[in-house]
């Protein structure tokens, strides 16, 4: 095949016509596909024979027109049969403010292919789906999603925990215990056949912090269900609060004693019940919830930080 500049075109022109006649082939390709979602590869207005300036009087008398003449009733034709359906669906088109402003920007951007299909799909099954029906596939969708991605991190991470000797450590102790065999040490020593202990390591509840076992109750579609009820729990949890500690001035229980110390230092809820009882206890005498106490507990852990430095 010749070299462009064969032609008798300096090789910066000749570059420029190649741009230009790759241009205009996308542009019509571009075309073709943003009209298409419309009338196929037919023009509307030309399947209804008037000008892109016709009014919509033009258009309705145009469609009731060809209707006489290509309408299965009228034409038992199979081939005016389909083309009755093509005029149809343009005078379906050009009779709608809405989808004839959408069709026309379609033909004067015809670039915007994704732009065009976005706004052609949203006229025509937008209005059609209940939006209750799209949350409620959309939260299932972001809840399976999520739950895959909790079990995946939840599998990962007792597979490396049950690497660890001391996991091997509380396998070996649950078997001893189980078969009453902590004096036989050879026993002891012995390996572990692999059907007993996967049968033991059911029996181990793991508790990974930052990895919990997933929950089908803590996904986004449960909560969401749950939401009213949640809500209704907690206003009444909070009026029973201000009933019991504002009106009537009650002291205060262990288990609200708790949750104000725990919220007042920001601990997460799976640490808290870590921490060991005494040191609960000890946090909750000091009554940090209140304004004084906590400046008071901040200093002394601020003085407390430096002298281990």
């Amino acid at each position: 095949m010749a070299p462009i500049s064969s032609l008798g075109l300096p090789v910066s022109a000749s570059h420029r016509f190649v741009l230009a006649v790759s241009w205009l082939i996308l542009f019509s390709l571009l075309s073709q596909i943003a009209c298409g979602i419309y009338c196929d590869e037919d023009d509307c207005y030309d399947l209804l024979g008037i000008s892109q300036n016709a009014n919509a009087s033009e258009i309705k008398k145009a469609y009731y027109k060809l209707s006489l003449k290509y309408h299965p009733d009228k034409n038992p034709d199979p081939e005016s049969r389909k083309l009755f359906v093509k005029i149809a669906n343009a005078y379906e088109i050009l009779k709608d403010e809405a989808t004839r402003e959408q069709y026309d920007y379609a033909i004067a951007h015809p670039e915007e292919v994704f732009y065009n299909a976005a706004r052609y799909y949203h006229a025509y099954y937008g209005h059609k789906t209940d939006p209750r029906i799209v949350l409620l596939g959309v939260l299932l969708v972001v809840s399976a999603l999520q739950y895959l991605n909790r079990h995946s991190r939840y599998t990962q991470a007792i597979n490396m925990v049950k690497k660890t000797p001391a996991y091997k450590n509380r396998l070996r102790a649950l078997e001893l215990e189980r078969n009453g065999l902590a004096s036989n040490k050879k026993k002891g020593n012995k390996q572990m056949d692999k059907k007993v202990e996967e049968e033991l390591s059911n029996e181990l509840e793991l508790q990974i912090q930052g990895t919990e076992k997933p929950s089908i109750w803590s996904l986004f579609a449960m909560q969401f269900i749950l939401l009213p009820y949640a809500l209704g729990k907690m206003l009444l949890w909070r009026f029973c609060w201000f009933w019991r500690y504002q009106i009537n001035k009650a002291p205060l229980t262990w288990d609200d004693a708790c949750y104000l110390t725990q919220a007042c230092l920001k601990i997460p809820h799976d640490a808290w019940q870590n921490i060991d009882k005494s040191a609960k206890q000890n946090l909750v005498m000091k009554r940090l919830w209140e304004k004084v106490n906590m400046e008071n507990y901040q200093a002394e852990m601020k003085r407390e930080s430096k002298r281990r430095r």
